[in-house]
């Protein structure tokens, strides 16, 4: 999948459009077709190398996510595939899939 990744901390102009490959929902989790997300102050010290993302959580940036779910993981019954859903995240709402 197409994501926004970055070849160092530092100013906008660190970001690059690359590949990555898409997410496998774990149990508990969905897969969301990402189709808008924002730029928040978070992102942004994220970015500048000031703010790492948790623990076992994305290294491509972005918190916030709308999209369509694609996938759900084990255990997951109150969401189905097509859901339309918004949310906070991680990392990863600036790639396809998050």
């Amino acid at each position: 999948m197409k994501a926004v990744l970055q070849k160092s901390f530092g100013t906008a102009d660190t970001l690059y459009l690359g590949e990555q490959s898409t997410p496998i929902p774990g149990p508990g989790q969905v897969l969301v077709r990402v189709i808008t997300t924002s730029v928040n102050r978070p992102d942004i010290i994220q970015r500048e190398g000031n703010y790492p993302p948790p623990k076992g959580d994305s290294e491509v940036l972005g918190l916030e996510v709308a999209g369509i779910i694609d996938e759900v993981g084990e255990g997951v019954d109150e969401w189905t595939p097509g859901d339309r859903v918004m949310g906070l995240v991680g990392g990863g709402a600036y790639a396809e899939c998050a």
